[in-house]
């Protein structure tokens, strides 16, 4: 049995001058500037190889092309990559609509893996949409679709929001 060592190399910048550059922004900015190239992508999306496509409020979609580096030992990309890519689109939805000062994180997730994914699948697309938007959570639902539009797999997610608004202009003394 003849095996052929494959290789990737990942180079990332510092994720935490990332969120320093972000701090003063609103949700919708940071991630304009995301995908202007203003701010760099988090490690995690150079690790896997995705990258936010587009975004407006409350909405967001990434995108990448499954490779064999995602495969699992059955010959299939993981699920745990539609997972990845459906909680980054479902959670940047939710983060699309959020003030200067506040942040988000899930607390929960929910995925139906419909169709197996393979490198021959060609490009996909998690698609992330705000549901509800309440004072202290935040519900989305995500899709993951090939170029033509074929369902890959479904999410949901609720978000805890958290922290205050920014204050928006100085405070009478």
């Amino acid at each position: 049995m003849s095996q052929t060592q494959r290789s990737i190399t990942v180079s990332w910048d510092d994720p935490m001058a990332a969120y320093a550059a972000g701090k003063g922004l609103s949700g919708l900015q940071y991630m304009e500037k995301l995908i202007a190239g203003e701010i760099a992508p988090p490690p995690i999306m150079k690790l896997i190889g995705y990258a936010l496509l587009e975004v407006a409020k409350g909405q967001a979609v990434f995108g990448t092309t499954p490779a064999e580096q995602h495969y699992n030992p059955i010959g299939v990309v993981h699920g745990g990559i539609a997972m990845t890519l459906l909680d980054s689109a479902m959670g940047c939805a939710v983060h699309s609509l959020l003030p200067r000062g506040m942040g988000y994180t899930t607390l929960e997730a929910k995925i139906n893996l419909v169709r197996a994914i393979t490198r021959d699948t060609g490009p996909v697309r998690a698609i992330g949409r705000v549901i509800h938007q309440g004072r202290s959570t935040a519900t989305a639902e995500g899709r993951l679709e090939d170029g033509a539009g074929k369902l890959y797999a479904h999410a949901t997610t609720t978000c805890i929001l958290l922290g205050a608004p920014a204050a928006q202009g100085a405070a009478a003394a």
